[in-house]
């Protein structure tokens, strides 16, 4: 099969399985020969940061000369963001022809594997195809039954940020929620967690004392920004210095995990100077992450998408652009909390522009939200799509104000096109 077909197939499965389970993506990697067992890994799981600590752990790890995987979701513009090695995307005629391996094995068994199972399954094959040193995995949904956790003891299993989040499926309480992240932490393997409420921090140290896993916190406390502007951010964690590129105090938190992450994977041998760290966090890219894609006017996307991420928007935007009028251009999926999203948001807000997301069955359709934002107070204009929601959010803001799109990951990609970035 081609490119299109491949993911014309990929796409007209099933994003979620009948039960929670690895049974069928451990019968697919069977019938593949098993690629994962041959490779290392840093497996990460959290509601919120895991795609950015992926994101700088990788750029740190190529920056000391290993042949690094990536594996993330979901994409921005196309598929092949999802896997990557050294930072450079799996070309379109190397997903076809892995696909077109992967299918024939996918279609024969009894209960066929779901999209993210054979999306993980392509990656693994492909990482150790092309003998990758290392592969930085992002989990998918939760982390006790992912498809990535099908993987043995990583060299690392790092737990992000922890909120309310896909509430349906991992449990209504941060408790339950942490529970199912930490299904990651294999036996006798070192943790690395970032800096937790306790109620969610015990939930993770139990179960390491329960696995005989080496648990490690992030101590937050230990982070001072020296440098802090729409350009970037440096600061130093534990007394070194470094710099990056993503804006907020939450990359900030982030980066302090990787460079524990780091210091882990120093101890298991992974030849880490200090330069290759430092190099590797200046030099990572992690697009609609409070990303900046325009200075006149200032419009800023970011992926964000529950109340967590609304949080840290808000804060981003009240310290980057005190003085701005703030035109929220945003989109939202109709499963996720949108009350909590815009009570984050709303303090902040002069302006909401809404659209619908593209490409998915959930998303909530313009006129709806907006009807629902109008409750907020605020001018608020319903476009019939995201390309008509740019042009009304540019003239909205005018001389005096600026521009953030966010609400959703399905918006970020169209809104990025609008400026022709990839």
């Amino acid at each position: 099969m081609d490119y299109r077909e491949a993911m014309k197939y990929i796409s007209g499965t099933s994003w979620f399985g009948a039960e929670p389970s690895l049974e069928r993506i451990s019968e697919l990697l069977e019938h593949l020969g098993n690629p994962q067992d041959g490779l290392r890994f840093v497996h990460i799981a959290g509601t919120n940061g895991k795609g950015s600590c992926a994101a700088m752990t990788a750029s740190v790890l190529k920056a000391a000369g290993y042949r690094t995987g990536l594996f993330t979701s979901p994409y921005i513009s196309r598929f092949n963001e999802r896997m990557q090695i050294n930072g450079k995307q799996i070309e379109d005629e190397v997903i076809a022809g892995i696909v077109t391996e992967v299918q024939p094995a996918a279609d024969a068994m009894a209960v066929h594997p779901t999209q993210f199972e054979m999306m993980t399954a392509c990656a693994l094959l492909w990482f150790a195809r092309e003998k990758c040193d290392i592969a930085v995995l992002e989990t998918g949904l939760g982390g006790r039954f992912d498809a990535t956790n099908v993987i043995r003891c990583p060299e690392a299993a790092v737990i992000m940020n922890i909120g309310l989040d896909h509430t349906g499926i991992l449990g209504s309480t941060v408790e339950q929620i942490a529970f199912e992240k930490a299904g990651i932490i294999k036996p006798g393997c070192d943790c690395v967690l970032y800096d937790q409420p306790e109620n969610v921090a015990a939930v993770i140290a139990n179960i390491c004392q329960e696995r005989g896993a080496r648990l490690h916190r992030a101590d937050f406390t230990r982070i001072r920004s020296e440098f802090d502007s729409i350009d970037g951010q440096v600061f130093t964690y534990r007394g070194e210095a470094y710099a990056i590129p993503l804006l907020g105090a939450n990359q900030l938190r982030n980066a302090a995990v990787v460079i524990d992450t780091v210091d882990v994977l120093r101890s298991k041998g992974w030849k880490l100077e200090q330069s290759d760290v430092e190099h590797g966090l200046y030099a990572v890219s992690w697009p609609a992450r409070f990303e900046i894609i325009s200075d006149d006017p200032f419009f800023v996307v970011d992926g964000g998408h529950n109340p967590q991420c609304a949080a840290s928007v808000a804060e981003n935007l009240l310290h980057y652009f005190p003085d701005k009028r703030r035109i929220i251009l945003t989109g939202v999926m109709r499963d996720k909390d949108s009350c909590g999203i815009f009570t984050a948001l709303d303090p902040v807000a002069d302006e909401y522009i809404c659209v619908e997301p593209q490409n998915s069955p959930r998303a909530l359709p313009a006129e709806e939200l907006a009807e629902f934002l109008k409750e907020f107070g605020k001018k608020t204009t319903a476009c019939e799509s995201i390309s008509k929601g740019v042009a009304a959010a540019l003239d909205a803001a005018g001389e005096d104000g600026m521009i953030c799109a966010t609400g959703s990951m399905y918006i970020a990609g169209p809104v990025r096109a609008c400026f022709d970035l990839p």
